[in-house]
């Protein structure tokens, strides 16, 4: 693993807060040097600098709205360019909980090109800069949700749902070459105050299923270095969310979220 790491990066988006400040901080600590990607805005060089100055690894950084096409067109056309990677983390996501016929076209549009374009195309286009590493990784970060349609939110759960099937498909497609493809999908995290109060206003299923990044990050990582296709982590939410019929989860996960509204 740190043979992989010397002259070569990992690339996270959504690195500025969250999980994906978790992963980063996480590879960081292995020795592993990081790009981090994420919105303008969000304090992403004082990031970069705690984890260069902590763990005295290479640290590059890059702010750009993922929603838009040219965009991430232009940061993977830099990468390719400028960077050896062997570790590809699609953490960056967006969604919400609102009733469908109150959202404007363009917070669809949003979800859509986040969770489903940039993953697919990030993938697609460093593929070829994972293919040349001696040993390479993708990790997709899908949801919960994936397994379970919910009203007020529609449009998160299918596109999370896209992006388990992707990470499967492309498991099985890779499996003979030198690129390791995992997904997790883990149910809400403590990614900062306000995102936390809104989950606990779910009531006893929303404290129970809520999350420390730190912890999901360290426990995604081992596995998937370990090569773990499909990473399990929290198998109190995995299992309301596949093994309940859906005559009884979906009501019941759309009464638990409609609290956040």
């Amino acid at each position: 693993m740190k043979t992989d790491s010397v002259n070569s990066f990992a690339v996270i988006t959504g690195a500025s807060q969250g999980l994906g400040k978790a992963f980063a901080i996480s590879l960081a600590k292995r020795k592993h040097n990081v790009v981090l990607i994420s919105l303008p805005n969000q304090n992403l060089e004082e990031v970069a600098n705690y984890i260069k100055t902590k763990y005295n690894v290479a640290v590059a950084y890059f702010e750009t709205d993922l929603s838009l096409d040219e965009n991430v067109t232009a940061i993977t056309k830099h990468l390719n360019e400028n960077y050896a990677i062997h570790i590809l983390i699609n953490n960056a996501g967006t969604g919400g909980t609102r009733k469908i016929d109150n959202v404007s076209l363009d917070y669809i549009n949003t979800i859509i090109q986040v969770n489903v374009k940039a993953t697919t195309v990030f993938t697609h286009q460093l593929l070829p800069n994972l293919k040349k590493q001696p040993k390479s990784y993708i990790l997709n970060v899908s949801s919960i949700a994936a397994f379970s349609p919910v009203g007020y939110k529609t449009v998160y759960p299918a596109s999370k749902a896209f992006i388990h099937s992707f990470s499967l498909g492309l498991s099985e497609e890779l499996k003979n070459s030198n690129v390791s493809v995992s997904v997790i999908n883990p149910g809400a995290m403590k990614t900062n105050p306000e995102i936390t109060a809104r989950i606990e206003k779910q009531g006893f299923v929303g404290k129970l299923t809520l999350l420390e990044p730190r912890k999901v990050a360290e426990y995604s990582l081992r596995k998937m270095f370990k090569g773990t296709t499909f990473i399990l982590v929290n198998p109190v939410s995995w299992f309301i969310s596949t093994l309940l019929p859906n005559w009884i989860k979906v009501p019941m996960m759309t009464n638990i979220v409609k609290r956040e509204a």
